[in-house]
Parts: structure tokens; C-alpha cells; sequence
């Protein structure tokens, strides 16, 4: 019967991959008769079966299977004297156990008395186990045992005991501080592979709170100067940098030996680090003496130097991050990063889109009157069409589409707009310059950018008054521009600047060589197009170059200044009322209005007739006197120059005394009463409040019944005051005018 069941029970982890395999089509069914055997297998007192199906569960377990009931049998194979089973149990752990699994208050003293094995083997295996089944109590419990390994003969075993101490701390804090000064003393280990563990546990335990781990700097600084491991020197080096800012001295102690590894280590994961390092601890910084001055520029310089070794490198990791290091170092030294100019403009024209988003934010740090030019005229080649870039390492596909995507090139125009417009224009030294670029933009952006460019617009022709005429030409070119007034495609087009060219030729129309062109233009047919807030700025800039125009009629009154008149007013007269007066928005429909009406009076009082010619006195032929309609406008709109204010010049306004800006300049009109009950049913009575309308019958005849019964019970004052609110009601009402019928309005 034995030779049976062992029989039965003969199948390994290999069988079972083999039959699983064999059995793609009815996998579940085969896998659940898998698992029934190996229930039988674990109920057995055999330990070679129990680990052969623990070994066997943890492969159905990555499977997705549970194996959470067999916790128990899992800790039975990993007291196994065997060091095989044993690895299978703490495997099974490793893969089933989790902080909540209630087996785990057993495996304290077998941990222990793994912990003490003589087979560095065991401790290995059971280290491993602890570092993934680590719970508090655990770590409580075993605290002591691992620390008081720390002193073991075997540099592996001292090894991994501190790797896993790290997890112990995580879990029981309180462990940390009574084994500190132990886990210092493996800085001086004999061993170079535990000093190395030793300084990764230390620095990752530091990145919580750096500053209670300075007193390790002498020995950590000691490591710098005599390691030649580039990994720990790494992770010393990261946690120098993050000890500086609590330690300022140790910023002055850490310049030569970074200095000197900065200038001969060839591995640039250890040459970043060091740089890194010199920018976070404010080694670059210049105050002081003269001599750390020149000190700190020189070891900017060096690293910018080697920087640039990061940029020229194929590899796309090491031009990231020698970007985002020269990022770090242009607040302090723009100048030295300046001078490499050339490779990083170079980089905006790689594929990666992270690596040019890095390299624009280095070129709008680095912008300044002698380089702005260069910079915005590069930036602009990534705006035109694909066919037209000359850049041989953008011919892919890939790079070509990343050019061309909205989001992008949106981005790239408001850093030019920034870089232009940043500290008051300081590093503009031609603002016609600047004008004819925004006006590029309009045109080859290829997304909606027109409020930002609208923006600028009307910044610079309001502040800069020397390019003012110059601003008013351009205006009038984007007026006439048809991609801009007529667009393919409305929602890429930047038809917002006609907002700022409408306003800039309303306001400075006195520097319009021909005011009749801007008049024609804002009463073109495309603009019954526009967006309404473009219309509603044409119709006000209308107005307001028309009134200039007029008022320079008097200057040169004659038959055909009224000829021009009478036409210029017809034509405005029919543009308002085709293009404007039919807007469905109430703000361009209530400007129409007021301007039609202003037209209407000016069309009444313009001579009709020919002018005629007078005999003076002199027997000079004159002619008549220009009508006074001509200068009625004017002195509404251009009595005061508009001038640019500071933005923060209302604060420096004194608040007049007795001024408070809380109480009501008006007292708001009081609520009315509401009506009572009786007046409710009283106007409920009759529905029709005056129009003949009386409701659904049934519901007016109750409604007459109960207010007949109510008649009869008011006494005379409340009838009088029902005929008053009835007699309100109907003045209230107000006819509906007919179709085209306005004088009901």
C-alpha cells in the first residue's frame, strides 16, 4: 500500500510544468486536480513530499493561484534541517506570506536559530527570507540578534546583515538609535564590500532626515579621499550634498577632492554627481574674498566645460541631464553657459522632445541684448512648414510630426513672446524689429495664439510712442491680411490680433496716412465673421476714425469734401446695419445701435445740395462755411491722449479723506411686498391679464366660482385695492410689436 501511494504522489515541480503545458486546452480543470494532490501531499508525514509540493505550490502561486491555506505547512518545510527545503520554504514565504498572515508569530525562534547557523549558507537564506516577511514585531524581536552580527567573521554574512538592518528600521525606528554607533564602526570595516553597504544603508536612512547623520562626515570624507569605488563615491557624494545646507564649513572642506575628481574621473554617472553636488552645496556661489571668488568661477568654468562633453554624447540620458545641470548653473553664472551657445541651440533641433523642452528652458534663461535676435530667429525656423527647414537631423518622420504638433509650437512662441517681453523689454533694442516678429507669428504659428500676440500688440504701441507710426502701418496690413479676416481654419488662426489692430488705429488715428482705407476695411463683409469682441472693437474704432476723419474736413471744406461725406456715410451706414445691427451678441447689437443713430443725425444735417461758390467783399470767390456737424464728434474721443500707466501707480493714489469705499453710492431700492393670499386668488381670477386669454375652461370656471363666493365676502376698501393692482397689471403689459415692427420697443 505504501509503494502505492508514493506511487501516486511521484509528480516534481517538472512534471507538473510539463503537464500544465500538455493540457493548454483544459488547463483550470487539470491544474484544480493538481492542487487536490498536492493537499494529500502536505497531510503527509513525509518531508520530501511536503517540500516537493510547497515547491510545486509556490509555481502555481506566480500563476495567480492562492496559497494562503498552506502557510502553516511553508514554515514546517523551512524548519527543515535540510538547507534545500529549507530555501524552498523561505521561497514560499517569500511568495504567499504577507503583514497580516497569522503563522508568522511562529517563525521568531526558527529565524533565530537560523540566524545563529554555522552555515553561512542558512543565515544567507533566512536574511533574504527576513527582509521580504519583515513585520514590527519581527523587527522588535530580532533587532538585537542581527546587530550583534554585525561583528561576524564572515564579511558576507556582516554584509548582509546591514542590508537588512535597513528594512529593520524602517519597521521599529526605536532599533536605529540603540545600533548606530555599531553600524558607524562598518565604516571602517577591513572589508570594502561591507564599507559599500554600509554607506547605501546610511544614505538611504538619511534621505528622511539628513541632518541627524553629520556626525558621520569625517569618516564619509575619508572614504572620498581614499575610495576608487565610483558607486560608493556616488552615494557618498549624494549625501554630502544633502549634509551641506546644515553644514556650511563643509562646503569649503569638499572643494578640492570634488575638484579634483570632477578633472580626472572618466565614469560621467560619478562626474554628474560631483557636479550636481557643487551646485546644491553653493560652491558656485561668488560672495566672499576675492580669492573664493575667483576660486568658485574657476570651478564653474570647469564645469561647464565638462558639461559639454554630456551634450556632445549620442547617448539621449546623458544630453538630459547635462541640459538640466546647465539650467542649475545659469542663475549664477549665465555668461559661462553662454558661451556655449552653439551646442545647445543644437539640441533643439534633436528628436527627443524632453531633450528640446530642456534646451528652450536654457535658451530663455540665456537671452540678452547681444544674443536675442539669434535666439528668437532659431526659434522661429522650428515654426515654418516642414518643407521649408533646412536642418538635415530633422528629416524622420517622427521628429518632422513632434514640429508640428499644436501644443509644441504653441509653447515655443510664448517663450519668445517671454523672452522679448521679460523686465520691461530690457533686452529689446528694436521694437520694429519685435512688431514685424509678432506679426510673423500671426501667420506661422499654426495654432491659436492671437490673445497673447493681441496682448503684446497693444502693450507696445500704447508704451513705446517712437514706433508708434510704425505699429499703425503694421495694423493696417493685418486689417488687409485675408488669412487673418477670411481664415481656412478658424480655430488655428489668430484672428484675435484684429482686436489690437482695431483699437491701435481707432486710438492713434492720427497717424493713418488714409483713413478712408481703415474706414472701408472694419466695414468689410468678412467681418460679420469675426468674433464678436473683434466686432464690437471695429464698430468702436469705426466710430472713432470717422470722427477724425470728419473733423479734418473743415480744414478743406469744398464740393467734394461734402461729396466725400455724404458717401462715407452711406457706406458706414449700410455696413453697420448689414454686417452689425443683426449680431446675435447684445454688446455689438447695442454699439450698432448707438452708432447708426450717430450716422442717421450726421446723414440729416450734411449738405445735400452742391456747395455754392460766394463773392466777398474782396471780390474773392469763397466758399461756404464747413457745417458744425464736422467737429461735433471729435471732442468726444480725442480730448485727452491715452497714456500708458504703470501697473502698480494706484497704490501710490492717496484714499481722499471721508471717502469710504464701503457704503453705497446708491441706496439699493427696496424688495416689494409680496401680495397676500387674497390678492393671489384675486388674480387668479382672470388669466388672460389683458390679452383675452382665459385658460383651459374647467380650471376658469372654478376659478370664477370661488371668486364670486369671495366677492361677496371683501369688504369696499379691499375691493378698491384689488381694481388698483388689476388696473397695474394690465398698463404693465406690453403689446408684442409685430414682425419688423419696432415701436413697441
Amino acid at each position: 500500500m505504501n509503494m502505492n501511494m508514493n506511487g501516486l504522489f511521484a509528480h516534481t515541480l517538472t512534471d507538473l510544468i510539463r503537464g500544465i503545458r500538455q493540457n493548454k486546452k483544459n488547463e483550470q480543470s487539470y491544474i484544480a486536480k493538481e492542487i487536490a494532490d498536492i493537499r494529500l501531499e502536505l497531510r503527509r508525514n513525509d518531508a520530501d513530499l511536503k517540500a516537493q509540493a510547497i515547491a510545486k505550490l509556490t509555481y502555481l502561486q506566480m500563476m495567480g493561484y492562492d496559497m494562503s491555506w498552506a502557510s502553516f505547512h511553508v514554515v514546517e518545510v523551512m524548519s527543515s534541517p535540510k538547507f534545500l527545503y529549507k530555501g524552498i520554504g523561505y521561497l514560499g514565504a517569500i511568495q504567499s506570506f504577507n503583514q497580516e498572515t497569522d503563522v508568522l508569530m511562529l517563525t521568531t525562534n526558527l529565524i533565530k536559530k537560523d540566524l545563529a547557523s554555522s552555515n553561512a549558507s542558512e543565515i544567507g537564506v533566512a536574511i533574504n527570507g527576513l527582509s521580504h516577511i519583515l513585520t514590527p514585531d519581527l523587527a522588535r524581536d530580532l533587532c538585537a540578534d542581527l546587530v550583534a552580527m554585525l561583528n561576524h567573521s564572515r564579511p558576507i554574512v556582516r554584509k548582509k546583515v546591514l542590508l537588512v538592518l535597513y528594512k529593520v528600521f524602517l519597521k521599529y525606528p526605536e532599533g536605529l538609535r540603540l545600533s548606530f554607533s555599531r553600524m558607524k564602526d562598518r565604516l571602517e570595516d577591513p572589508d570594502p564590500s561591507v564599507v559599500s553597504a554600509a554607506v547605501n544603508v546610511i544614505c538611504e536612512l538619511a534621505r528622511r532626515n539628513p541632518k541627524n547623520y553629520l556626525s558621520l562626515a569625517p569618516q564619509l570624507f575619508k572614504l572620498l579621499t581614499t575610495s576608487s569605488n565610483n558607486w560608493m563615491l556616488i552615494k557618498i557624494i549624494k549625501l554630502f550634498a544633502a549634509l551641506t545646507p546644515y553644514e556650511p564649513r563643509l562646503t569649503k572642506k569638499l572643494l578640492p577632492p570634488i575638484t579634483t575628481l570632477i578633472q580626472t574621473t572618466p565614469a560621467m554617472s560619478l562626474l554628474y554627481e560631483c557636479i550636481h553636488t557643487v551646485i546644491a552645496g553653493g560652491m558656485l556661489a561668488t560672495t566672499g574674498s576675492g580669492s573664493n571668488a575667483e576660486s568658485a568661477n574657476t570651478l564653474a568654468a570647469t564645469c561647464v566645460t565638462k558639461l559639454r562633453t554630456f551634450l556632445e554624447d549620442p547617448d539621449q540620458n546623458l544630453k538630459y541631464i547635462g541640459l538640466l545641470a546647465l539650467t542649475k548653473i545659469l542663475p549664477t553664472h549665465p555668461h559661462l553657459v553662454g558661451e556655449h551657445k552653439d551646442i545647445i541651440l543644437k539640441c533643439i533641433d534633436d528628436p527627443d522632445i524632453s531633450i528640446r523642452m530642456r534646451a528652450l528652458d536654457l535658451i530663455v534663461g540665456m537671452a540678452s541684448k547681444k544674443n536675442l535676435t539669434e535666439i528668437v530667429k532659431r526659434l522661429i525656423s522650428h515654426l515654418l512648414p516642414a518643407n521649408e527647414t533646412e536642418h538635415s537631423s530633422m528629416n524622420n518622420g517622427s521628429a518632422t510630426a513632434a514640429l508640428m504638433d499644436p501644443v509644441y509650437r504653441a509653447d515655443i512662441i510664448r517663450r519668445i513672446v517671454f523672452i522679448c517681453s521679460q523686465n520691461s523689454y530690457a533686452n529689446v533694442t528694436n521694437f520694429e524689429w519685435y512688431l514685424a516678429v509678432l506679426s510673423d507669428l500671426t501667420n506661422v504659428a499654426g495654432v491659436n495664439v492671437g490673445t497673447l500676440l493681441m496682448q503684446q500688440f497693444m502693450d507696445v504701441g500704447v508704451r513705446v510712442k517712437s514706433v508708434r507710426t510704425y505699429t499703425i502701418q503694421l495694423m493696417m496690413r493685418l486689417l488687409a491680411d485675408t488669412r487673418l479676416t477670411e481664415p481656412d481654419n478658424p480655430e488655428s488662426a489668430n484672428s484675435m490680433v484684429l482686436l489690437a489692430a482695431a483699437w491701435l488705429t481707432g486710438e492713434y488715428c492720427a497717424l493713418l496716412e488714409s483713413p478712408e482705407s481703415a474706414l472701408e476695411l472694419l466695414s468689410q463683409k468678412s467681418t460679420a465673421k469675426l468674433d464678436p469682441a473683434i466686432q464690437a472693437t471695429y464698430l468702436q474704432s469705426l466710430l472713432k476714425i470717422f470722427a477724425h476723419w470728419m473733423n479734418n474736413l473743415q480744414y478743406s471744406w469744398n464740393e467734394e469734401a461734402r461729396q466725400s461725406l455724404v458717401e462715407m456715410v452711406d457706406l458706414l451706414r449700410e455696413g453697420v446695419k448689414e454686417l452689425f445691427s443683426r449680431s446675435p451678441d447684445l454688446e455689438v447689437q447695442e454699439r450698432a445701435s448707438n452708432v447708426a443713430v450717430i450716422l442717421d443725425i450726421i446723414a440729416e444735417h450734411a449738405p445735400k445740395a452742391p456747395l455754392k461758390i460766394e463773392n466777398s467783399i474782396s471780390f474773392a470767390p469763397t466758399m461756404p462755411k464747413p457745417p458744425a456737424i464736422l467737429s461735433s464728434l471729435y471732442p468726444l474721443f480725442f480730448n485727452q491722449e491715452l497714456n500708458p500707466v504703470a501697473p502698480k501707480a494706484q497704490k501710490k493714489v492717496p484714499v481722499p479723506e471721508g471717502l469710504d469705499l464701503e457704503s453705497w453710492i446708491h441706496e439699493p431700492i427696496p424688495e416689494p411686498e409680496p401680495l397676500s393670499s387674497g390678492d393671489d386668488d384675486f388674480l387668479n381670477e382672470d388669466s388672460s391679464y389683458g390679452y383675452g386669454w382665459s385658460g383651459e375652461g374647467a380650471a376658469a370656471e372654478k376659478s370664477k366660482k370661488k371668486g364670486k363666493g369671495r366677492h361677496q365676502e371683501d369688504s369696499k376698501e379691499s375691493a378698491e385695492a384689488k381694481a388698483k393692482v388689476k388696473i397695474t397689471m394690465r398698463h404693465s403689459c406690453v403689446r408684442r410689436p409685430a414682425e419688423g415692427d419696432c415701436s413697441g420697443l
